[in-house]
């Protein structure tokens, strides 16, 4: 059987759009097939992406659309149960999700863009 071949990059944002610290641009994703949400933000002057997916409980983590930091801007906090992960690499800094781990999205910023890199397991939601 022949392995579909990998999708380009997907533009997602103009890099203006994400300012230091602020608010993330969120988008649909097909994650093992199943709708989820993705999200990249601008943190330390680099952009990170992560699948908007809590590790303690599989829920979406922003406490408004976009809004995924805590008030001190330091840590990605979900709102449901105040699992904090560091933005730089999505690792359970404190609270209930343990050991874990954001599931990280390939992300690259050029050109005044931001595009997402599609894996196998991640694709666009419209892709079949």
């Amino acid at each position: 059987m022949l392995e579909k071949p990998e999708l380009p990059p997907q533009p997602l944002c103009p890099s203006s759009t994400l300012e230091e610290r602020g608010n993330a641009f969120v988008f649909d994703v097909l994650h093992f097939g199943q709708t989820a949400r993705g999200f990249v933000l601008r943190f330390d002057g680099r952009i990170v992406a992560y699948l908007n997916r809590c590790v303690h409980v599989p829920t979406e983590m922003d406490w408004q659309p976009g809004e995924f930091l805590d008030s001190g801007k330091e840590y990605i906090l979900c709102s449901i149960h105040g699992a904090a992960y560091d933005p730089r690499d999505g690792r359970c800094a404190g609270g209930p999700c343990g050991r874990g781990k954001l599931t990280p999205l390939q992300v690259e910023e050029r050109d005044g863009q931001v595009y997402w890199y599609p894996s196998r397991d991640t694709r666009p939601a419209f892709s079949d």
